[in-house]
């Protein structure tokens, strides 16, 4: 039996838990609501509306057959105070030209647990906005957080990290909490939801922060013409000062919900030294932006991502805790990873990795669909970084390939006294296309598996069961022991290279 997991309002509560291997591909649940059935759900998620404010609920789940899944009983919250941006004495104008970063953060700081800062539909041209322990920002239906694509307007910096090295970069369009790796979380409860959209400045945003700190470091990287020439490219370094979207750092309990998240100079979901970070029925975009990845744990914990849809112009998911050397000293791991029902049109997939020095576990990955993403599910990490991912289970996922390997890039700065182990991987009911979507569409091996040649250091312990494959390049595997395949099909289609 499960303890289900919950987030209340006033007026409604999502409902969610874990589905397992013993039961169904495409399992249906029923809800029960104080013992009266209300509703049969074909998803391990559920909005119970409408509810009445300040008053307890016991909700359950069973499966047809009876057998209970869990229950959870919770109290409603309280109807909040509603401070509307566009009126006295804040006067936002939602014009997309009036720069409203005044207005909006004067509301912000007045926003009080018992309040909601509420935008209108209209279009919010802002730079940085710091959020605070205990408030609630809400975007109605036709309301755009519209980032600046002025770098001046996300200065001064702070410190943050990105790509696994603590710095002081560009304040993201939305702030919360300082970031600390000594410490648990300082900054706690916070809203963000909605029906409308939260927009960075984007490419041109991401350019102009480039260009700026190229200039600033050009005589570090002109003498150090062999470290940039390990980098991904000539705007690695530059371009690591970029802000994010939403950068959420040593933060506990935030709920980011029902939202457009769009262009981020870089990264969109930021979480750093957090826990309890949930993510629901939101639409990340961010198709052509280097760098463009959707949501990113990095050295957190008890971060859930459900119902989501991923256009990304790198991954969609990236769990991270840090790079060499500085990741292994710090040795915040990331874990207590929970993704389902997440559906990717276009981009990397759900990744982890590179960054993994202070270790990665307990990722559990179901019900989604990444048939049109670029690598599905991956695992990747240098012989540089140290650290491990361990514990992680798939489930009834569609994805073009599953990859456990080793990669070149970003392969800077001193290495761990160890290559990283790969471990205790479990990947059941998966329908593997063996087609990569990038640009175009095109082969590739449906799994890869390829680990350290350190003795103890290849990959181990991997099980995949019941697989069906039906195209692609088949198998590759070296560098990996104690792989088990379980109930694999091939259509006509596929290569076999077992």
């Amino acid at each position: 039996m499960q303890t289900l997991s919950y987030y209340v309002q006033a007026d409604s509560a999502e409902i969610w838990w874990e589905k397992t291997a013993q039961t169904a591909a495409d399992q249906t649940y029923l809800i029960y609501l104080d013992d009266c059935q209300i509703a049969v759900s074909h998803k391990s998620h559920y909005t119970l509306r409408p509810l009445q404010p300040q008053t307890k609920y016991t909700v359950s789940v069973f499966l047809p057959d009876g057998h209970f899944i869990g229950t959870s009983r919770f109290c409603t919250g309280i109807c909040k105070h509603r401070i509307d941006v566009t009126a006295a004495p804040y006067h936002a104008c939602p014009d997309g030209k009036t720069l409203t970063t005044r207005a909006l953060q004067k509301a912000i700081d007045d926003c009080g647990p018992g309040d909601i800062v509420y935008l209108p539909a209209g279009t919010y041209l802002t730079g940085a906005l710091r959020l605070h322990s205990d408030m609630e920002l809400y975007l109605d239906e036709g309301a755009v957080l519209q980032g600046s694509s002025n770098p001046a307007h996300y200065l001064p910096r702070i410190h943050s990290r990105f790509e696994g090295i603590e710095m002081e970069c560009y304040q993201s369009l939305l702030n919360m909490g300082e970031l600390d790796h000594t410490c648990e979380p300082t900054c706690h409860n916070i809203v963000i939801q909605g029906k409308g959209t939260i927009r960075g400045g984007g490419k041109e945003l991401a350019q102009a922060v480039i260009a700026s700190e190229r200039e600033r470091l050009k005589d570090f990287m002109a003498a150090n013409a062999d470290l940039v020439s390990t980098c991904e490219n000539s705007n690695t370094i530059p371009g690591r000062v970029r802000g994010r979207l939403i950068n959420i750092s040593n933060c506990s309990d935030v709920r980011i919900s029902g939202l457009t998240l769009s262009d981020g100079a870089s990264w969109n979901v930021h979480m750093i030294y957090s826990r309890n970070i949930v993510t629901d029925h939101c639409t990340f975009k961010s198709t052509g932006i280097w760098n463009g990845d959707g949501w990113d744990p990095d050295s957190s914990e008890d971060c859930t991502i459900f119902s989501c849809l991923f256009y990304t112009g790198d991954d969609s998911v990236a769990i991270k805790s840090g790079k060499n050397p500085e990741g292994n000293l710090i040795g915040r791991p990331c874990r207590h990873i929970r993704i389902f029902d997440c559906h990717c049109a276009f981009g990397h997939g759900l990744c982890m990795g590179s960054e993994i020095s202070g270790g990665i576990e307990d990722v559990k990955i179901w019900d989604c669909d990444l048939k049109n993403s670029m690598v599905g599910i991956e695992i990747k990490g240098t012989s540089k970084r140290g650290g491990y991912v361990r514990n992680v289970e798939v489930l009834d996922c569609t994805v073009p390939c599953l990859l456990v390997h080793s990669v070149p890039y970003n392969n800077d700065g001193i290495p761990a006294p160890y290559p990283p182990i790969f471990e205790n991987l479990r990947y059941e009911r998966i329908h593997i296309t063996g087609r990569s979507l990038d640009e175009t569409w095109s082969d590739c091996h449906a799994i890869e598996l390829c680990g350290f040649a350190e003795p103890g250091h290849h990959i181990r312990d991997v099980r995949f069961c019941d697989l069906h494959i039906t195209g692609g390049l088949g198998i590759r595997q070296e560098l990996a022991e104690q792989i088990e395949y379980c109930s694999l099909s091939m259509d006509q289609g596929a290569i076999s290279t077992l």
